[in-house]
């Protein structure tokens, strides 16, 4: 396949993570998350975020966003979130299929939401003819690459307890967050006031699997009875577990996210100054967002994998990951240079 910046999704597995799974493959284990890679693993998650976190590990991103969401919800309440949301865009409707409520898009400049941008959505509290306000979704990183700091996740957090509303973060780039700010997975989500967590791991090493977390025990009461009927339980969960476990360990999370934040950084440096080429977001993660010519869009995807984002202005998005080498950013930037002479 050609050189890929379309998606951190694209990138392979951690051979640290691999060998977490062939090393649970030896031997019997209970299953349905009875497993002692389950145990160890919820264990590990409650050292990062607390003795009160209640951790449920499900199949993918789609399915932890939708469950949480589910969880906090009945069918007429609303989310409010970003336009550019995963939850909203990239979700197939997912969301208000399956949990019933209205989604309530809001646009933003650099995808991350305000009080100020979320206030004028929550009126109709108590008026039997709309949709109740119950939830705020954010992303963390946003789908633009930038990245809320603790102080706006906790007004965000503050707004909606005021209004006995939740705060969810969907965290699939998680960590990729937390090696920008330099801050603990703890800071920026409980201790900010994000009420359920969507902690993803497969666009920084792991294979699949992902993790619903909620802060609060009675969030999560009846929790295990949403995921089965969702078609959510793995029957064999240690294989899951055991990619948490490698992933959460020495820091394996944090060393590829700091990892492919560098990349990225190392990319935008590299093309900010070429003519034609015009960075358009703040480089936060492991995310470029660029406007370049149409021709040279067409010419440089003939050898590099990449999205255009915005086909009307020409936006492109350029991701990085935990093996994006130099020499394949050295060889696309003077690919784009030559397209562009």
């Amino acid at each position: 396949m050609r050189t890929s910046f379309g998606s951190d999704n694209h990138s392979g597995v951690h051979p640290l993570v691999l060998k977490a799974i062939e090393e649970a493959n030896d031997d019997y284990q209970l299953s349905y998350g009875e497993d002692e890679y389950s145990e160890r693993a919820v264990d590990l998650f409650r050292s990062f975020f607390g003795p009160q976190t209640s951790v449920f590990f499900v199949f993918n991103g789609t399915g932890a966003n939708v469950l949480c969401l589910q969880a906090l919800t009945q069918p007429y309440h609303s989310v409010i979130c970003a336009r550019t949301a995963h939850i909203n865009q990239d979700e197939c409707g997912a969301p208000e299929r399956f949990t019933g409520c209205k989604l309530i898009p809001v646009e933003t400049k650099n995808g991350k939401l305000t009080p100020a941008l979320v206030k004028p959505f929550l009126q109709g509290f108590g008026f039997q003819h709309h949709s109740q306000p119950k939830v705020i979704s954010i992303s963390q990183t946003t789908e633009l690459g930038t990245v809320y700091t603790p102080e706006e996740i906790t007004a965000l957090a503050d707004l909606a307890h005021r209004h006995q509303m939740y705060l969810h973060m969907d965290g699939s780039r998680l960590a990729n967050a937390a090696a920008y700010l330099d801050l603990s997975l703890d800071s920026i989500t409980v201790k900010a006031g994000v009420d359920a967590l969507s902690f993803g791991g497969t666009k920084n090493g792991m294979l699949m699997g992902e993790a619903v977390v909620f802060f609060h025990p009675e969030q999560a009461e009846n929790f295990m009875y949403i995921r089965k009927q969702s078609m959510q339980l793995f029957s064999k969960g240690r294989y899951v577990a055991a990619q948490y476990l490698a992933y959460l360990e020495n820091d394996l999370w944090l060393d590829n996210a700091r990892y492919a934040n560098a990349m990225a950084r190392y990319l935008a440096v590299e093309t900010r100054d070429i003519p034609g080429v015009t960075i358009t977001q703040k480089v936060e993660s492991n995310a470029v967002f660029a406007i370049i010519p149409e021709k040279a869009r067409e010419k440089l995807a003939e050898k590099h994998f990449f999205y255009t984002w915005d086909e009307a202005t020409g936006e492109v998005r350029w991701m990085c990951s935990f093996n994006t080498r130099k020499s394949h950013i050295d060889a696309f930037v003077n690919d784009l240079k030559n397209t562009l002479l």
